[in-house]
């Protein structure tokens, strides 16, 4: 057996060996973000929002002086209809 005809046969189909790789050059890619008019608008609803009080102060003030004086007065049939209404919109469960 020769071994130089063995050595030239594995260099021939020789595993071992590493491809030279070529470096990959960066392109001038970027990332944007673009927001609709409609995203614009609900962000400017959203801070509207975040700064209106969560309280009206005013009409509570002026409710509680009316309960404290004993002329807050309730329309039986006002709240009667409006928890029908709550009751039928499935928002009140009895």
């Amino acid at each position: 057996m020769r071994i130089g005809s063995y050595t030239q046969i594995q260099q021939m189909y020789s595993t071992t060996q590493t491809a030279k790789t070529s470096k990959t050059q960066k392109k001038g890619f970027s990332d944007a973000v673009s927001i609709s008019n409609t995203g614009k608008g609900i962000q400017t609803a959203k801070a509207a929002v975040a700064a209106a009080p969560d309280i009206r102060t005013g009409l509570v003030d002026s409710i509680k002086a009316q309960v404290d004086a004993g002329t807050y007065q309730v329309s039986a049939d006002s709240f009667a209809d409006k928890l029908l209404e709550k009751i039928n919109q499935g928002t009140l469960a009895l």
